[in-house]
């Protein structure tokens, strides 16, 4: 199991930034891939943003232009840089992190982002 820890998350007003991390525990070389989900209440999660070997980064829609992941190879880390946010993109965000010798996803233990109005 690949150990993801993740920080960064807030409150913060509608138009505002944030910026998440998630530090994945192991060798950068094992992540084949990174990225978030949210689950806002009453609502089911959602991929926000990954980022893949060999791949361009991948957007749920509603957030594209305004979030930009990246990875950070020598920290074996994700950022999420989320830009001009909204009341919508209020939820729980949870790093997920693919390892080649773990079979299935690995979880962060999530992080709350709220934005108000």
């Amino acid at each position: 199991q690949v150990r993801l820890v993740e920080s960064g998350g807030g409150l913060v007003q509608a138009g505002g930034s944030l910026r998440l991390l998630c530090t994945a525990s192991g060798s950068p070389y094992d992540i084949y891939a990174m990225g978030w989900h949210r689950q806002a209440p009453g609502k089911q999660r959602e991929l926000v943003a990954e980022i893949a070997d060999g791949s361009q980064p991948n957007y749920l829609d509603s957030v594209w232009g305004r979030f930009i992941i990246s990875r950070d190879w020598a920290d074996n880390s994700a950022y999420l840089e989320m830009n001009n946010l909204k009341p919508d993109d209020t939820g729980v965000y949870y790093c997920f992190a693919g390892s080649r010798s773990v079979g299935g996803p690995s979880w962060g233990q999530g992080t709350q982002v709220t934005v108000s109005s």
